[in-house]
């Protein structure tokens, strides 16, 4: 029987389908692949494009995603092209191209068939509905993460509140009884000393204690009307000398317009110094320590930079959990972050951090600018 050439060409276009549908199979497969990276997966995408087409041997591809290309071997560029956007929720954001490095037959789009237009048209939204699946999954995995820290914090809260409230008495009794051993006559010098020793350690313990029951929000801010620069001022007035014999220099950048805030100027000077200090510390051999204020879309923005030892990626994730610290035993609590986190969040605000190692760190708090309704005072 003999060959003829309608059956040939029903063969040939049989060929091309499977083509195509085993690409696509392909892509199926590798989409289902969830421990692959997206990179790995549109680089191995692309290298399923060339044999898909009519003529494999002078076929490359390339996918494009964010300005990033995804190419087959030897890649080379050609004007004779197909091409298909990938559309990711409206946005354009890259593209899947087919070329031929050589000229061959003018079929229905150049020498491309219609079925491959139609191919890679499909290609490039199967891309997309991967690019979003996985944008999905990385969104729930942040959006657990952040669930399983703010549990975290709800029960470090609870716990840093009843240790507070239970600490709080046994020390009243210490500190009272240290000052009432302190008025007795005749005490010795030494006995003196180690009193005012038990005294200040007492106080210290206190602040601490404060500063748990701030964190823990058992304390409610105080409100009235602020400006943030003045509060600001007062709370630098007690570093400049300290800058200047460490060989920090003290850069201000206060924005002289800046409208007043509605806050507790006790725990904004409180969040102030706690930025300040960690700065300070963050630069033992000097630097610039940045203190900048301004308005930022209906807030007043506070930026405290230094040009520090910054802090490695696995710190910058931990800075505001309660009681982690960098610092050696004794040199801090690892509590002054997360009561400037706890200050500005009861203040309706947001704080922000970045931060590189060997290059410093740059917190920036944002509260809300005060309305005419707001009152005078508030609990």
């Amino acid at each position: 029987m003999r060959d003829d050439p309608l059956s040939r060409s029903a063969k040939a276009a049989l060929r091309e389908r499977v083509k195509e549908l085993t690409c696509l199979y392909g892509i199926a497969q590798i989409a289902g692949r969830p421990e692959v990276s997206l990179e790995e997966t549109l680089q191995n995408i692309v290298e399923l494009l060339p044999p898909a087409w009519q003529y494999p041997e002078i076929c490359f591809a390339r996918i494009t995603l964010d300005s990033r290309a995804y190419v087959t071997a030897e890649f080379r560029d050609s004007s004779i092209r197909q091409k298909a956007d990938i559309i990711v929720a409206g946005t354009r954001r890259g593209s899947v191209e087919v070329f031929y490095v050589e000229n061959r037959p003018e079929l229905d789009e150049g020498p491309f068939l219609q079925e491959e237009r139609n191919l890679i048209d499909a290609i490039g939204r199967q891309i997309a509905l991967i690019i979003e699946r996985r944008q999905g999954e990385e969104d729930r995995a942040k959006l657990q993460d952040q669930l399983r820290h703010a549990d975290r914090l709800a029960t470090i809260g609870l716990l840093a509140a009843g240790v507070a409230h239970e600490l709080n008495e046994p020390l009243g009794n210490i500190l009272g009884f240290a000052q009432l051993a302190k008025k007795c006559h005749g005490l010795p010098e030494s006995a003196k000393q180690d009193i005012e020793k038990i005294e200040a350690a007492s106080l210290h313990a206190r602040e601490i204690i404060k500063k748990l029951l701030v964190f823990a929000r058992q304390m409610p801010p105080q409100k009235t009307r602020i400006n943030l620069n003045q509060v600001i001022e007062e709370g630098l007035y007690f570093f400049e000398a300290r800058c200047a014999k460490v060989g920090i220099e003290l850069v201000r950048s206060l924005s002289p317009e800046l409208p007043e805030i509605t806050a507790d100027p006790g725990q904004m000077n409180q969040a102030v110094v706690n930025l300040v200090v960690n700065a300070l510390q963050a630069m033992p051999e000097g630097g610039t320590l940045t203190v900048r204020t301004r308005l930022c879309d209906h807030n007043v923005s506070l930026v405290v930079e230094d040009t520090g030892i910054g802090m490695s990626e696995d710190v910058l994730q931990q800075v505001f959990v309660p009681f982690f610290t960098t610092k050696d035993v004794g040199q801090g609590t690892g509590l002054g972050l997360p009561v400037v986190h706890g200050i500005v969040t009861s203040h309706g605000g947001t704080i922000r951090v970045e931060s590189k190692a060997g290059r410093g760190t740059r917190f920036e708090i944002r509260l809300p600018v005060a309305g005419p309704q707001d009152g005078e005072k508030s609990g």
